[in-house]
């Protein structure tokens, strides 16, 4: 499996990319209903050992049965264990602690960042994803249209200690991070990159959890929690992944970041058909200025300067 680094320029993504951007967002927007069913039974550190060593697993028997071989990956441990480092442990750390203090509007928000730190990083350490106005300014637009659509909420929860939001920011910088190891597998199957980094995410997570709480009680959960649980594990985590990794390598690691402008607005609008939410004149404001957004940052609508 080829560790490399792209080097030339970058174009627009294509309708592929495109396609691939709103199927991940979409997905992980539907992540937020099943964990909030999981999450009344399971322990939060407990759910992520259980959606990563699930999904680690499904991966594993896929390749087994499909391929392609996972022994390309073994040469590479040292940076699955980054990856899954700075993609899954400290990321979903950080959010659990700030989310202890934060609500959940003003969490989106800072989630939704995301693009601007990676913008930066890949700004400074990579050669074909180089700072943009059209990319700043679709950021920008982006985080403003996740901040109006949630609206009230935000500003009933813009209150809480500073180390809090810090924690969102950091977060967010991992991921960030997280992106710059990824964009080292291009060339790399995607669905063997994703079995890499959950099966890291898996060895660093059960001694985590085992220490936290202890192996009692760990499988007590209902049958519906374990429907929710095997929807995360599997639709949410396993199968994204995929998507996200070949995004990765295929649209580059700014581009897949804008998954996080994408999800929330994905979980208004699966709440409005699904589960019969009403969709607010400021939430369909966000929403259209996050499309704005992500229209800017393609350039090809309103032309390149």
């Amino acid at each position: 499996m080829a560790v490399t680094a792209a080097s030339a320029p970058r174009g627009p993504m294509t309708l592929r990319d495109w396609g691939q951007l709103l199927l991940l967002g979409a997905i992980w927007g539907g992540s937020f209903f099943f964990a909030r069913i999981a999450v009344a039974e399971l322990q939060p550190l407990v759910l992520v050992l259980f959606r990563v060593a699930i999904a680690a697993i499904a991966l594993q028997l896929y390749l087994g049965l499909r391929g392609p071989s996972f022994r390309a990956a073994l040469p590479h441990a040292g940076l699955f264990f980054l990856l899954a480092f700075t993609n899954n442990v400290v990321p979903f750390s950080l959010i659990f602690a700030g989310q202890t203090q934060l609500g959940a509007g003003v969490a989106s928000v800072l989630n939704a960042t995301t693009p601007f730190w990676t913008l930066l990083l890949a700004n400074a350490l990579t050669s074909d994803e180089k700072l943009s106005w059209n990319k700043l300014a679709g950021i920008g637009l982006g985080v403003a249209g996740t901040a109006v659509m949630i609206g009230p909420g935000l500003l009933a929860g813009l209150g809480g200690p500073v180390w809090a939001k810090f924690a969102l920011i950091g977060a967010s910088l991992s991921y960030g991070i997280a992106l710059m190891v990824a964009r080292r597998f291009k060339g790399g199957p995607s669905p063997v990159v994703a079995t890499g980094q959950l099966t890291a995410s898996t060895i660093i997570m059960i001694p985590i959890v085992l220490f936290a709480h202890g192996p009692a009680g760990l499988f007590s959960a209902s049958a519906p929690v374990w429907a929710a649980v095997l929807a995360l594990a599997l639709l949410s985590t396993a199968f994204a992944y995929i998507l996200y990794f070949n995004l990765v390598a295929s649209a580059g690691a700014t581009n897949a970041s804008l998954v996080t402008l994408i999800v929330p607005a994905s979980a208004m609008l699966l709440g409005f058909l699904f589960l019969g939410e009403r969709l607010e004149s400021f939430e369909i404001g966000g929403v259209v200025l996050i499309g704005l957004g992500l229209l800017t940052i393609d350039g090809r609508v309103f032309g390149r300067r």
